[in-house]
């Protein structure tokens, strides 16, 4: 990997080396100049052949900087078949792109398409026809091409000089990523050479690891440009509000003066009106009541309602309303939002950001902050609403430690340290390949398996698959039960009858899961939804609705944990799931905060108030000396760890005999005293290293991908094993730290290798 230098160019001259009409559009557009970013790009484009990374603030001119030096190498090829192609995880930001450029390319005679589900067939058509120019497209689409018409992905594909991949980061874990890595090499296949690679990002940490990405095999050859622009001035405040006592649903619709969600829709509606805003409420169900909210608030004041929900579940007729409401900007608007906003769509510059919850990714928060503060001179306005149970006399300690507020505060910490959360490890590998197999069978009209594997498995992520891995999941594939595949004679590959039936559904175009939703079932009587994502099995204890419940049995194929009602004290109230894992770097940046005296002073009284009184409990519970806590029938562990390794431990515990759970900096153990729970973390101590095939017995819930339930329960054991083999080899050190008998775990240990 090579860094361009942050300071003003070396290439003084790089306008004038892009293509003339380009030159022309760019004195038109009123431009003072080029940006930094996208004068350095010219000379990376034009004159090296290296993959390029281009790494900046949202609009900050990535989009031009590849595009300009691209449409100018381009200009004048007469290769049949596209030259360049730019892929993006979302239709709506493929539509903002095609507007930026279509002009330009129109200008200089070079064609440009759309191509996604909801794009001109007209225009596809006429690309197929005579395939030239720059393709707009999302992975979906591409494997809608290998798989319905590979003769015409071939013509489009087989002479690519440039792939753009957009928001980079969004690719950089998940299947979606494993998934475009894959389609990514078999386009490779379709010519003599490799096509350019440019990826374009507003949030990566370490930008190695986007190097290794964009180039697993020689990312040293990969470019990298960091735009020396300054960020603009943060406004931030943190405020705290107190739910009443006995609230247990507060995301509900129904209004009621004292409930925190109701109080902060009371400030939100005098704060934001009159303005354009971005709130992200986290959960659709949460969306949706606080846009009812406002709304009615609206309807009280006898004013216009400018209050409006915008998540996966809506029309793409209402989402692309808001959308253009925002980016006009002639009525004021305010979004609420899941996470459907956080991406680079252009909805023009707002004013603020507000999200209800502290932040669990310091990336995902640095994301939405960038769509603040886009103007020069204008401050990006942040603000943070954590909701806080109300103490009671037997409040469970970690309700005491007021764990929100304090996480909201280390994030901010960590926001302006500027660091960012490197990816994780992706447990759809095994997913990825079957649906791989079964797309490059049906692109080729069968495959003998040793060619099969090197186009799926010869290098990326998806080389971590061994030979003896990926014969494991072909036999299960073509078993009677499965039918997936079958072999002829010649021992070439085919599909199976189910095979067939899969891959002829649009659905079989998207690798991704549409939903990740558990139900918990007791007695035969649905509870409800959950998002799952730590690791559980038969004994593991869930906090749900109020209540805490002992799974004892799991459904992965249907998605679904029977519970039983375990007879603990009462659970702590707050939000023990969620989809987004925490870092080992928040949790540390959590426990500094404990340790330290500064208030910080973008609070707002109530939770200065509540920051205080947390670190009051934290040095009253000796928090600063032991990690073992004893509330009622329970023991908190507190391993000031992130979600992989309390998970991990708690896993652990569970193959030792002890119900547990996981909360954000720990374990809490069921029905124990500190020295049963002691006894056991001994055990672990002076074990020089934990059998993590042992432990991987006792995951239960480890079929996440879309088509897990066709692959082999050992293999996906034996992937989660070597996932986390180097986590399970630092369990004995874990240990000896909650035993005061080593030094504290140190963040930066967790960093991939």
């Amino acid at each position: 990997m090579t860094t361009s230098p942050r300071s003003a160019s070396d290439a003084p001259g790089s306008f004038d080396r892009l293509h003339p009409k380009i030159r022309q559009w760019i004195w038109e557009q009123g431009w003072e100049g080029l940006r930094d970013i996208q004068d350095k790009a010219i000379g990376v484009v034009l004159d090296s052949g290296n993959d390029l990374l281009i790494a900046a603030s949202t609009a900050a001119g990535k989009t031009e900087a590849a595009f300009l030096p691209i449409l100018t190498s381009i200009a004048d090829d007469n290769d049949d078949g596209l030259s360049a192609l730019y892929v993006s995880p979302l239709k709506a930001l493929i539509n903002d792109q095609f507007r930026r450029i279509e002009q330009l390319c129109d200008r200089m005679e070079i064609n440009v398409v759309r191509w996604h589900g909801d794009a001109s067939f007209s225009a596809k058509e006429r690309t197929l026809r005579r395939p030239k120019g720059v393709a707009l497209i999302t992975p979906e689409s591409i494997e809608a091409l290998f798989v319905r018409r590979p003769t015409d992905a071939r013509k489009l594909f087989g002479s690519l000089k440039f792939v753009v991949i957009d928001e980079l980061h969004s690719f950089l874990q998940g299947p979606r990523g494993l998934h475009l890595v894959s389609l990514l090499r078999r386009i490779d296949e379709l010519s003599s050479y490799r096509a350019r690679r440019i990826g374009l990002s507003a949030t990566i940490g370490d930008l190695s690891i986007a190097a290794r990405w964009l180039n697993p095999s020689n990312s040293d050859t990969v470019t990298v440009i960091e735009s020396g622009a300054g960020a603009p001035e943060l406004k931030l405040q943190i405020r705290a509000y107190i739910d009443p006592p006995e609230s247990d649903d507060a995301d509900s619709l129904e209004d009621d003066s004292d409930a925190a969600l109701d109080r902060i829709a009371d400030h939100l509606f005098e704060t934001l009106r009159g303005s354009n805003n971005l709130l992200f409420a986290g959960s659709r169900r949460r969306v949706e009541a606080m846009s009812d909210r406002l709304r009615r608030r609206s309807e009280r004041a006898k004013v216009p309602n400018e209050f409006f929900p915008h998540h996966g579940s809506l029309s793409k007729e209402l989402r692309e309303d808001l959308e253009d409401r925002l980016k006009i900007g002639a009525l004021p608007t305010t979004a609420i939002t899941t996470t459907t906003l956080e991406l680079g769509i252009d909805i023009g510059s707002v004013k603020s950001i507000a999200q209800i919850g502290a932040p669990r990714s310091v990336a995902s928060l640095r994301q939405r902050l960038g769509r603040s503060g886009r103007r020069k001179g204008v401050p990006a306005i942040l603000r943070i609403y954590v909701r806080v149970p109300y103490l009671t006399v037997d409040a469970d300690p970690l309700e005491k430690l007021h764990l929100e507020v304090v996480q909201a505060i280390a994030s901010i910490r960590l926001l302006i340290q500027r660091f960012i959360e490197p990816p994780g490890i992706d447990p759809c590998l095994a997913t990825v390949a079957l649906h791989q197999i079964l797309s490059v069978i049906t692109e080729r009209g069968g495959e003998r398996a040793d060619r099969l594997f090197r186009t799926i498995c010869g290098g990326g992520p998806l080389s971590v698959l061994e030979k003896s891995d990926f014969v494991d999941l072909l036999r299960a594939m073509a078993s009677p039960e499965s039918a997936l595949i079958e072999q002829a004679p010649d021992g070439t590959i085919m599909l199976g009858r189910i095979g067939e039936i899969i891959t002829q559904s649009r659905d079989f175009y998207a690798v991704f899961q549409s939903s990740e939703e558990w139900r918990l079932v007791a007695g035969g009587r649905a509870l409800g939804t959950i998002p799952l994502t730590n690791a559980v099995g038969i004994g593991s204890l869930l906090a749900f609705a109020g209540h805490r419940w002992r799974v004892t049995a799991v459904d992965n194929k249907a998605h679904v944990l029977d519970v039983a009602p375990h007879p603990a004290a009462r659970i702590p109230r707050f939000e023990t799931l969620s989809v987004e894992p925490v870092h080992d770097r928040l949790v540390a940046e959590m426990l500094a905060t404990y340790g330290d005296d500064d208030v910080p002073p973008y609070l707002d009284p109530i939770a200065r108030d509540l920051l205080m009184n947390g670190r009051q409990a934290f040095r009253d519970m000796g928090l600063d000396r032991t990690r073992l806590i004893q509330s009622g029938r329970d023991v908190h562990v507190f391993l000031w760890r992130g979600s992989a390794m309390n998970s991990l431990f708690a896993i652990t515990l569970k193959s030792a005999g002890l119900e547990s759970s996981v909360h954000d900096v720990g374990v809490t153990v069921a029905n124990a005293s500190v020295g049963e729970v002691r006894a056991i973390i001994r055990r672990i101590s002076e074990t020089p290293s934990m059998p993590i095939e042992d432990i991987a017995d006792f995951v239960e819930n480890l079929q996440v991908g879309k088509f897990d339930e066709y692959v082999p329960v050992g293999l996906l054991r034996r992937l989660w094993a070597r996932s986390n083999a180097d986590l399970s080899r630092r369990l004995q050190d874990q240990a000896r730290v909650i035993l005061g008998e080593s030094e504290a775990f140190s963040p930066s240990d967790s960093a991939p290798k």
